[in-house]
């Protein structure tokens, strides 16, 4: 889809009445800034989206991509708040330089509360460029997985599990990465009851389990690397009641 290749297909106020009329549901606004979504409007779609942002006070999802536009024009229109998402992807137009740096304008961005969000995908986790940012001590804020039909039935995503033991392989802790999924979003949503387990709560949660065996992994590039021990799903708790897999 090409939803922001024409300006005048931004209704502003159908935005404004979306969220004054559903303020428990939506919880910010996205716009997919890359080339194959805005087409010849470059960057006036995100100043759109900062001012719609502005007047709903309500902070930006930002997807990255392709360019144009540039990525630094991306980066200066983001707030505290707002989200990079598919910020570990492998394309030109990403985060890093040739020599694996973090670009300026990512620490600019990230040093005043602009949230970097995962977002795996199909077309968008590089464990080259993820492997970059650790090094570089970029910290992620949540992890996502970006999965539909196409990713889930044929890779790379296929499930919450595998792109979480990707992140196991890339050294950080069980508990950095449960949190990502968890209470840093949770929290981040404005809803911190979701992220959290405590007596009186209603159940819904997933139930995972580490185990032990080699398991191969593949990221958008199709490199591969090799997990140790991987995460598996083991069943749901809807509303407390138990659903396996």
């Amino acid at each position: 889809m090409n939803e922001l290749s024409q300006l005048e297909w931004i209704d502003r106020d159908k935005v404004l009445e979306a969220a004054a009329t559903y303020p428990e549901f939506i919880v910010g606004l996205k716009a997919r800034i890359s080339q194959s979504v805005v087409k010849d409007s470059g960057i006036q779609p995100l100043k759109l989206a900062r001012t719609l942002s502005e007047e709903t006070k309500l902070p930006l999802m930002v997807h990255i991509g392709s360019a144009p536009p540039a990525i630094s024009e991306v980066l200066e229109l983001l707030q505290p708040g707002d989200v990079i998402t598919h910020y570990l992807n492998g394309k030109s137009n990403n985060l890093f330089q040739a020599d694996g740096k973090p670009l300026q304008g990512l620490l600019d961005a990230a040093a005043r509360g602009v949230h970097l969000d995962v977002g795996h995908g199909t077309a968008s986790f590089s464990f080259q460029i993820a492997e970059q940012a650790k090094a570089a001590g970029i910290a992620l804020d949540t992890i996502s997985t970006d999965i539909y039909r196409g990713n889930r039935l044929n890779g790379p995503v296929y499930n919450m599990s595998n792109v979480l033991t990707k992140f196991l392989i890339l050294g950080y802790s069980l508990e950095e990465v449960i949190q990502a999924v968890t209470s840093s979003a949770a929290e981040w949503l404005g809803k911190p009851e979701l992220g959290q387990i405590r007596v009186g709560q209603q159940a819904n949660l997933t139930l995972f389990a580490l185990e032990a065996g080699e398991k191969q992994l593949k990221d958008s590039e199709g490199d591969v690397r090799v997990a140790q021990y991987y995460i598996e799903a083991k069943g749901v708790f809807t509303n407390g009641s138990f659903i396996t897999g």
